[in-house]
């Protein structure tokens, strides 16, 4: 009868033998694009991409921030959709719609909490990939720095365009110049050229990033509304995900703010933390309904109006640290007639309201101005402006100050990124 052998298999022994595993593939890669052996490569066009001196481990790859441009070592990866609606006919025939569309890449040895990530208004998935002049986004950013990131179409936009409930997406109406000014790149009134502010972070002086910064934007294939309905829809969606794969820390942009409230209304042992990237609508308890924000216009009344939901729901915001981000060139102060302008004097006032009122239940909110801490220039997209690995690592610090980055159960086979930051 022979012997059993039991290998020892410890965490140090096991990151020991994997960095060896990694420096041997990194070397055959390294050998494989040297010599145009990839297939259809013909050797010339990929050699002359190359470093002069060869790669001989992972860790020696050209890379930037946050190991932009090294490898990244997925577990899984892959997609699926998460809510929606079954209208069934009387014959029993089906149609089935109004979900929403889930992206995701989990890394090995991923932290215990999975980040869910929402785009705005007028946006879809994109928004989380990669950046306009094609730097990583924040999907590629936080996987390598070890969590799992599901990003998502919300129902009715994007790969979620199934809907129940049909619209007329309407001709072509030119109409970018008023998009560069909400979404605050600078100003641009036609004829005249776009005008960008002097410290904008937008990839101004990248050929083609402005192109690709428009068309980002995608219809709604079905109606979106400032209603209860519509908050109900595309929070039950979301609030699906994470019964679907448990709980994880909410991002939101923008309009998917308010959505954002609800889902973590709804799910509030799910939904660890929500960050908040610049929304523009606001829940409130309905017994305590916030003091007016006077403007004189009449659409920014109608979106920054306060959202009522019961004094128990509302409470459930207490649950979770909530940090809401935004970034430069707001006035503060001073009432406009520029729409874009005027939202945002309004907005910050509303988000102040909303955070005393979380934190007069006991909760942990907070709100935080980029230009407070140095960050300069940033637009309404902060996380895919020139500084965007600046603007993760005050996230990741955030993160790690309330403990939402701890590791999962070691299944480190290949290793990613360290801990805290990630930096």
């Amino acid at each position: 009868m022979s012997p059993t052998i039991r290998l020892q298999t410890s965490r140090a022994n096991r990151r020991k033998f994997m960095a060896g595993m990694g420096r041997l593939v990194a070397s055959v890669i390294a050998a494989i694009l040297a010599n145009g052996l990839l297939p259809g490569s013909g050797g010339s066009a990929l050699a002359q991409t190359q470093t002069s001196e060869p790669i001989t481990s992972l860790k020696e790859a050209p890379v930037g921030p946050d190991g932009e441009g090294r490898p990244v070592f997925l577990k899984k990866q892959g997609s699926f959709f998460a809510g929606g609606t079954v209208v069934t006919s009387a014959s029993g025939d089906t149609f089935h719609g109004d979900e929403a569309y889930v992206e995701f890449q989990i890394p090995y040895a991923a932290r215990k909490l999975p980040m869910v990530m929402w785009h705005g208004g007028g946006q879809f998935s994109k928004t989380w990939e990669s950046t306009p002049d094609g730097r990583d986004g924040y999907e590629q950013i936080f996987t390598r720095r070890g969590f799992a990131v599901y990003i998502i179409d919300q129902p009715r936009r994007g790969n979620a365009g199934r809907t129940t409930v049909g619209t007329t997406i309407p001709n072509a109406m030119p109409a970018e110049s008023t998009i560069f000014s909400i979404f605050r790149l600078g100003g641009w009134t036609p004829p005249e050229s776009p005008s960008y502010f002097p410290n904008t972070q937008f990839p101004k002086d990248v050929p083609g990033a402005l192109d690709q910064y428009f068309l980002q934007q995608t219809p709604n294939t079905g109606p979106e509304n400032i209603d209860e309905p519509t908050r109900e829809l595309q929070s039950g969606a979301v609030v699906n995900l994470f019964n679907k794969i448990g709980p994880g820390i909410l991002l939101t942009h923008s309009n998917s703010g308010q959505y954002g409230w609800t889902t973590a209304i709804l799910a509030p042992t799910l939904v660890k933390a929500i960050i908040a990237y610049e929304p523009a609508a606001f829940a409130f308890p309905s017994n305590a309904v916030p003091a007016d924000v006077p403007t004189q216009n009449a659409q920014v009344a109608a979106i920054t109006a306060p959202q009522l939901y019961s004094p128990g729901q509302f409470s459930n915001l207490r649950l979770m640290p909530i940090l809401i981000i935004y970034g430069d060139n707001i006035d503060f102060n001073t009432p406009s007639s520029d729409f874009g302008v005027e939202l945002w004097r309004v907005v910050v006032q509303r988000a102040a309201q909303f955070v005393n009122a979380v934190n007069a239940q006991g909760g942990h909110a907070e709100i935080l101005h980029l230009p407070s801490i140095g960050l300069r220039g940033n637009t309404h997209f902060a996380f895919s402006d020139l500084n965007n690995h600046q603007v993760a690592k005050q996230l990741s610090h955030y993160l790690h100050e309330h403990g939402l980055d701890q590791r999962g159960e070691s299944d480190d086979l290949l290793g990613n990124e360290g801990d805290e930051g990630d930096e």
